[in-house]
């Protein structure tokens, strides 16, 4: 694997809507940004971009972890990639979906939940939301949310950007009802 950069973004949500949050609420983005193998080609096995989602979910994951801060517990998970021209959609999906979700749980410590994911072809400096929510019970609704990044020069045309996102918290002032983080069994990743 060949990475460029990585690039971390660390939100803190002190307000929202005119009102303060009675804790700030911080959310943290670790993005790489890695040569696509695979750009300008066809390839019926994409094993090589499978492995590099192993890597990164470690690797992203232990960045995205430490700079929520010490003591900070991981309420919220998610992750995204926009490929670059010269590659595909599938080209993400390789690298986000097989084998991520194992490292990136270990770094979070835990998460029964699916964890959400979106990709897109993009250019340089295109934003992606991640999206966002509880990583124990996926039906916590407060916890439905994402985080907007973006890197200017990335991704060229024959690159990758991975991003992983982590929160300590939900939305800052949740009242549309459902399923409440402490109401949440945490059995089958659902409630």
């Amino acid at each position: 694997m060949e990475i460029r950069k990585i690039v971390t973004v660390v939100e803190e949500v002190l307000a929202d809507g005119e009102r303060k949050v009675d804790k700030p609420i911080k959310k943290v983005a670790a993005i790489a940004v890695i040569k696509n193998p695979f750009a300008g080609k066809y390839e019926e096995v994409l094993d090589a971009l499978i492995d590099i989602g192993d890597e990164l979910g470690k690797i992203l994951g232990e960045k995205a972890v430490e700079a929520l801060g010490k003591g900070s517990a991981v309420d919220s998970y998610g992750k995204a990639a926009i490929v670059g021209e010269k590659g595909e959609l599938e080209h993400a999906a390789a690298i986000l979906h097989p084998k991520l979700g194992t490292p990136l749980r270990n770094a979070v410590g835990g998460g029964k939940a699916i964890i959400p994911s979106v990709k897109k072809l993009g250019r340089m400096g295109d934003e992606i939301d991640i999206p966002l929510h509880f990583k124990d019970a996926a039906f916590v609704r407060s916890h439905f949310d994402g985080m907007t990044v973006s890197v200017n020069d990335a991704p060229k045309s024959d690159e990758i950007l991975v991003a992983i996102a982590v929160t300590d918290g939900g939305r800052p002032h949740p009242r549309v009802g459902g399923l409440k983080k402490q109401e949440m069994k945490g059995e089958d990743g659902l409630r």
